[in-house]
């Protein structure tokens, strides 16, 4: 396996070894998350020459809170370092920068498969498909450093359904090891997918319980027990997490958490950081 897929701070973004890319390559309509409109490949007003945000401090007080629940994984100095050699889109024929935007979205979505299989690497639980899931990252990292015109073409939905698959797996292993740490815990809580905006669950028993993609926008999770549960892919925009446990709560991402409230009674995975706006709300 290689060694940069194993420690999970390579897979989380260095501003210091990107050319702004994320500032760039995508776009943003004016909403609650971001204060204007900007087309894809198109530089933000407020990238600096030397591709730094002019307002990283103030993002929020300004109307980019977008902004502040992103996270590349690591794809914004992969693409920059190791897929264009250290090539400034500024100064790079412009076909080329184009082809920068065109592959910066699709490493994104491979960075975040590594993260994801890193993590399930290292759940105990996951251990009878962890020979598959390491060659999974393996093949998973190998793509990450094709040339721009393979990545281009590359069919990453395709390679993400079959990730998926052992995602899944490892989910059904992990969530039955919490079934069995308490009577009926980890049973019938299935709740993929589900509609749970705004949802009263102040307190509740979410133990081992699979929250894939489930939109949980605004839901209050105020002491709610989360523990070693599924998150992969759940919408926790705006979510109260205040003194909720989500201890071992797996393929749980920094900007899921991010997008979230909580304080200093939220009990996180060591896998992800406390944000420093939740201090700053409290």
């Amino acid at each position: 396996m290689p060694d940069q897929t194993t420690d999970p701070a390579d897979l989380r973004g260095d501003c210091a070894q990107c050319f702004g890319l994320c500032c760039v390559a995508l776009p943003f309509a004016r909403s609650a998350d971001f204060a204007v409109n900007k087309p894809a490949g198109t530089p933000c007003a407020n990238l600096r020459d030397d591709h730094r945000c002019g307002i990283h401090a103030r993002l929020r007080q300004r109307g980019f809170t977008g902004c502040t629940v992103y996270d590349c994984f690591g794809a914004g100095q992969k693409v920059s370092q190791v897929t264009f050699g250290g090539q400034d889109w500024r100064t790079a024929p412009k076909e080329q920068a184009r082809r920068m935007f065109d592959v910066f979205p699709v490493v994104r979505q491979l960075h975040e498969l590594l993260w994801y299989l890193t993590e399930a690497l290292n759940l105990p639980a996951a251990a009878p498909v962890h020979p598959e899931l390491r060659r999974a990252l393996e093949r998973t990292e190998g793509l990450t450093r094709r040339g721009p015109g393979e990545l281009a073409a590359l069919d990453v939905a395709a390679h993400r359904q079959e990730v998926n698959v052992l995602l899944l797996r490892t989910s059904e292993l992990v969530r039955a090891g919490a079934a069995g740490k308490g009577k009926g815990r980890g049973k019938g809580k299935d709740r993929r997918g589900a509609d749970l905006i705004g949802a009263r669950l102040r307190g509740a028993d979410l133990r081992g319980a699979s929250l894939r993609g489930a939109y949980l926008i605004a839901a209050d999770l105020t002491g709610a027990d989360l523990r070693e549960a599924d998150l992969i892919g759940a919408d926790l925009r705006d979510a109260d997490l205040t003194d909720a446990d989500l201890t071992g709560a797996f393929f749980l991402t920094q900007p899921q958490v991010n997008a979230a409230r909580g304080g200093a009674g939220t009990r996180l995975p060591a896998s992800v950081a406390r944000p420093v706006h939740w201090a700053a709300a409290g």
